[in-house]
């Protein structure tokens, strides 16, 4: 996942902090010797790096700070204030106009602008009601024109195209299409290049001016570090770009491009593409993003993907089947459904606090849910009904394993979850609603620890 290293050793870093009663220089010094490493092998910018560590020294080494209440968990909300302002302290909305929106699509080749052309039109069609056009207008690239058709046929969203022809030819017909055809959100896919090149800033620089838009966009692979700021700088010098989208932010992702292109370009941040699926694409929030990185998960997003994949009312007719108790193998099977419809597991979990520093995590398998439903696929009406059917028979399990083609061992971990989850539920019901509020706010403030193994209580001391 993204950023998973930065994370690693940020959390590190902080961790000699955070629970110390009293702080010194010298440990301030210490943590960001690591923050500056991190940073670095992250391959961000080298001046971004420095004026970060700079500021955040002169904040800590504050009297309030090395005298005051909680020292180290000062410090901590400094890093998490500096790394959110360096990403841009505030969420950059698209400008789209009521009657008629432009979007050019710009960046290199490999990127992934032509897929995030189609995930951009499907989430603004969603979120801003608008009937969106997709352009073809990237004539170099083999099979560019058919890859943004297969897209806006999956996405039900029009592509027009007109073959191989002059580019700008196909964006004054676009224009002259989408107006009389009641569009009023056209997004034109132009072409990239393996690097960059005159001839093609003296086309994308004509397009621009032939469609006059609203929002010129780069597409960024996040994956390239900090190779991705110089692009944005040669682009906007040439377009005056109004923001940028990161795309693969799912893969092995070092974090350089995030944290130093606004910083070194003043062009913000707007979307993140999240994944290969035409719906994995999310709009960019610096705040959510720090707490990211330094592993302190990002409820709200959490919150958000939930409402968007997961209706209410069935939601609130799980939660109640939950909180009585009376939780069976149909119910998780629902229960596991909705789970797949809001993205990767292994994604889910880690925007849970303290989710992301738990060793076990890494050996998060998404196919987990697969398999889980095979098991429960294998059982009988009444067994799914009746979960304490099983816990009586090892005969059941053992034909359920064969069945399925699994484990008896994971057979026996599946009935141990349920178990748990219905006794976890039950103890829920029967609290207090003082002590379910304290509960939430731990776990949205970040507080809430994941309880550590023997071994790590040990390593501890």
């Amino acid at each position: 996942m993204a950023f998973e290293n930065l994370t690693s050793r940020f959390q590190m870093a902080l961790r000699r902090i955070s629970s110390k009663a009293q702080l010194t220089e010298k440990d301030i010094d210490e943590m960001m010797r690591e923050v500056r490493l991190s940073l670095l092998e992250a391959d961000v910018n080298y001046k971004v790096v420095k004026d970060f560590t700079d500021e955040v020294k002169e904040l800590a080494y504050g009297e309030k700070i090395l005298k005051g209440l909680n020292p180290g968990q000062q410090v901590v909300k400094i890093v998490n204030d500096e790394l959110t302002k360096l990403m841009g302290s505030e969420t950059s909305e698209l400008n789209l106009e009521d009657d008629f929106t432009v979007i050019l699509m710009v960046g290199l080749q490999g990127a992934g602008k032509t897929t995030t052309a189609g995930k951009l039109a499907n989430l603004i069609r969603k979120t801003n009601n608008k009937k969106p056009l997709l352009v073809a207008a990237d004539i170099y690239r083999p099979a560019a024109i058919e890859q943004l058709q297969t897209v806006g046929k999956q996405l039900d969203i029009e592509v027009f195209q007109m073959g191989t022809i002059d580019p700008e030819k196909i964006v004054k017909s676009a224009l002259d299409y989408a107006k009389k055809n009641d569009f009023d959100l056209v997004i034109i896919d132009t072409a990239g290049r393996l690097h960059i090149d005159n001839m093609m800033m003296e086309e994308i620089k004509n397009i621009a001016k032939i469609s006059n838009p609203q929002e010129i966009l780069l597409t960024v692979d996040a994956m390239t570090g900090q190779d991705a700021v110089n692009v944005a700088e040669t682009f906007n010098e040439a377009l005056n770009i109004t923001g940028c989208i990161l795309t693969k932010l799912d893969g092995d992702t070092r974090g350089g491009a995030a944290l130093s292109i606004r910083k070194v370009t003043g062009v913000p941040i707007k979307f993140a593409g999240t994944g290969e699926k035409l719906l994995e694409i999310e709009v960019f929030h610096p705040e959510r993003m720090a707490s990211r990185i330094l592993g302190m998960g990002d409820v709200l997003s959490l919150i958000e993907k939930a409402t968007e994949e997961i209706d209410e009312t069935e939601a609130m007719n799980m939660m109640e089947k939950m909180m009585s108790g009376n939780f069976n193998y149909n119910d998780l099977l629902k229960q596991m459904k909705m789970i797949k419809r809001m993205g990767k597991f292994s994604g889910i979990l880690k925007m849970l606090p303290g989710m992301s520093s738990m060793a076990d995590m890494d050996k998060v398998d998404d196919k987990q849910l697969v398999y889980i439903e095979a098991i429960i696929s294998s059982m009988t009406k009444d067994e799914r009904k009746d979960p304490d059917l099983l816990n009586r028979s090892s005969s059941r399990r053992n034909r359920i394993a064969q069945g399925s083609g699994r484990s008896s061992t994971e057979v026996n971990r599946l009935i141990s979850m349920l178990d748990k989850q219905t006794k976890l539920m039950r103890r829920m019901g029967g609290m207090n609603p003082s002590s379910l509020e304290n509960m939430s706010q731990n776990v949205t403030t970040g507080n809430f620890q994941p309880k550590l193994s023997r071994a790590e209580r040990r390593r501890k001391k």
